[in-house]
């Protein structure tokens, strides 16, 4: 890790891709070595359950109201889902541009709710 990495930490997508690049590297490692080489060794079927498996614990600390292992859990939850992304080949940026269009999307049906709404004002005005 350089030392600009250690000065300023990423935030936001930029800790996601920095940490799925570290998971693609790590990808031919030894799996006795690294806990990501031996869980994509393991292949697809072990990587769900871990996705299923960390889910349930979000769930569980959400409803425990515990924000330190909300925290905690919403991390392994990611580092996970982005083991699960490498294995089906998903890059990050696949997965952003899909919320993105998402967000354009809800961004366009709200002008048009709110054009809707105007002129339901306007016509009940005019009557």
């Amino acid at each position: 890790m350089s030392e600009q990495e250690t000065a300023q930490p990423a935030r936001g997508s930029e800790i996601l891709d920095q940490l799925y690049a570290v998971i693609e590297e790590r990808r031919g490692a030894d799996p006795s070595e690294s806990w990501t080489a031996k869980l994509l060794h393991k292949g697809l079927p072990k990587i769900c359950q871990k996705v299923g498996e960390e889910a349930t614990e979000v769930v569980i600390a959400a409803l425990a109201e515990s924000r330190e292992e909300l925290l905690e859990e919403s991390a392994d939850l990611l580092y996970h889902l982005l083991v699960l992304w490498a294995a089906k080949g998903v890059q990050p940026d696949e997965v952003y541009e899909v919320l993105r269009r998402r967000r354009i999307e809800m961004d366009i049906k709200k002008k048009k709710q709110k054009k809707l709404e105007k002129q339901q004002i306007e016509e009940n005005q005019g009557k």
